[in-house]
């Protein structure tokens, strides 16, 4: 840490570091994201399950129906304290009460554009109101944590007042806010360095500035020991600190445990798929490439050492390991590749599947698991008898409930089915399974369409990467229908990974 810091973080790694989690408030608060009662229940569960000490459920003031949104998830039994929002009025108080809380944060505004523009009151109002509603709500047993709204901007003088107020009437904590993501990591230092002296300190950071995780840090030097966070650092604007980088950068840097990190990847993917946020393939911890290698110098040195271009294991936070082909590949990654799918290659027969990738790659071509294994196909010779084939399709949406209905070959044997669903592509992907029944167990991991063409005559092409097990496979097609193109690559992917899975079976076997 910097030394105008005055502390190294290394002076904590001893003490504990809790987590608030608000992503089902603060995190909902991002453009778009409007979560069901459902899905609030669901992240509150995997929160849970992470070990996270306190989950913000929503503000109780917003209305009934989030009112009987944090009465659900207040009637999960976690583990978590379950806090509400509230507004510097006894009204949010009781509101919360009504939800069975554990505890409130309690915002009151700090800086004078927040205490005369928004509320209209004075700092004399803000104490006295803070002191009564702390009073009050300590008297109904719950946690009280005060928070000083726009605190970053405010007179310094003020928040020491107002976190001094706030503990003597009971508060269990005061936290110092980043509300707009306006501050430094010294400004930070230097303010939480004050508001500590006087009781337990938070810190709620934004990212505005690109700053989010170097002033959580700073609290953290500066003695805070709760940070506000969210999943994937969803929230209003350009979002709040990430709880997942947050977790991982405490372990890894300062042996600090604050969650159980190997839930961190099923949480993030659980809060991307119910906000409709795509995780960014480059984003720390969760994204899709953090632990994925194409140069054929990073994926020759993983192969000979895990930790050769990897600041930790993949494991650790819950996910595997990638090697994916481009036109950087080299052997090493190639005949991993190939090994994965249970293809056993000469070094000849290798060295002619890496030039048919490169050339690929370098038409700007992203190497799919179906082109490698069609590559070594081709090579070798061999003609693949398809476990899975797509006979027929037909699906039809329009003015009704969509159905799709399919005709498969599956092991020299016909099948048909049908299904209905949100759209025509999940009635086909529905009919599938139930053509294919327990063969369908196979998880659809991601679904992009990469490319349209122009014109009336457009191509659609549809990418899916299926999982089965330890094993997973990327297949893309192309079609002028984008249901065809789904199924299509959906049946390819599902008799790869059943290929996979056969060979696999067939190796175990001789080896015993």
């Amino acid at each position: 840490m910097n030394e105008r810091f005055g502390k190294t973080p290394e002076l904590r790694t001893s003490e504990a570091i809790q987590l608030l989690d608000t992503t089902l408030r603060d995190g909902e608060q991002a453009p778009g994201v409007s979560l069901t009662p459902d899905e609030k229940a669901d992240i509150a569960l995997a929160l849970d399950r992470a070990e996270v000490d306190y989950i913000e459920a929503g503000s109780a003031c917003t209305g009934p129906g989030e009112r009987e949104t944090i009465k659900r998830v207040t009637s999960l039994g976690l583990d978590a304290t379950v806090t509400s929002f509230a507004r510097g009025v006894q009204n949010d108080i009781d509101l919360a009460l009504d939800c069975d809380v554990g505890g409130i944060t309690l915002v009151v505004p700090a800086s004078e554009r927040h205490i005369e523009s928004k509320v209209g009151t004075t700092r004399d109002g803000v104490i006295q109101t803070t002191d009564e509603l702390v009073a009050y709500a300590k008297d109904h047993d719950l946690w009280v944590e005060v928070i000083g709204e726009d605190g970053s901007r405010a007179s310094t003088e003020f928040l020491d007042e107002l976190a001094q107020v706030s503990h003597a009437a009971g508060a269990d904590r005061f936290c110092f806010a980043d509300t707009v993501g306006h501050t430094s990591p010294e400004h930070t230092y230097e303010v939480v360095s004050r508001l500590a002296e006087y009781g337990p300190t938070s810190t709620h950071t934004h990212d505005d500035l690109g700053l989010a995780m170097a002033n959580v840090h700073a609290s953290l030097a500066a003695g805070a020991d709760l940070v506000h966070t969210t999943v994937n650092g969803i929230g209003e604007r350009a979002g709040n600190v990430a709880l997942e980088e947050v977790a991982i950068a405490l372990h890894h840097c300062y042996n600090i445990e604050t969650v159980k990190l190997d839930e961190l990847y099923a949480l993030a993917q659980k809060v991307a798929h119910a906000t409709a946020i795509e995780l960014p393939p480059n984003k720390a911890v969760v994204g899709q490439n953090a632990f994925t290698h194409e140069s054929g110098i990073h994926t020759d040195g993983t192969l000979k050492d895990d930790a050769m271009y990897e600041p930790y294991s993949p494991e650790t936070v819950g996910r595997e390991r990638r090697l994916v082909l481009g036109k950087h590949a080299g052997r090493a990654g190639v005949k991993a590749a190939l090994d994965e799918h249970g293809v056993d290659a000469t070094d000849d027969e290798v060295a002619a599947v890496v030039s048919r990738v490169k050339e690929l790659g370098d038409r700007g071509k992203r190497v799919t698991d179906a082109d490698l294994l069609a590559f070594a196909e081709d090579v070798q010779g061999r003609e693949r008898d398809r476990t899975v084939e797509l006979l027929d399709l037909t699906a039809a949406s329009g003015g009704g409930t969509p159905t799709a209905s399919v005709r498969l070959n599956v092991d020299g044997e016909e099948r048909v089915a049908s299904g209905i669903g949100s759209g025509p592509v999940d009635a086909a992907v529905k009919a599938v399974r139930k053509a294919l029944g327990p063969d369908a167990d196979a998880q659809l991991d991601e679904y992009h369409v990469d490319a349209i063409t122009g014109g009336t005559d457009a191509v659609v092409t549809v990418e899916v990467t299926m999982s089965l097990g330890d094993r997973s496979v990327t297949v893309a097609a192309s079609d002028a229908d984008i249901t065809r193109a789904s199924v299509q690559a959906m049946v390819d992917a599902l008799d790869r990974l059943l290929e996979t899975k056969q060979t696999t079976l067939e190796r175990t076997s001789a080896d015993d």
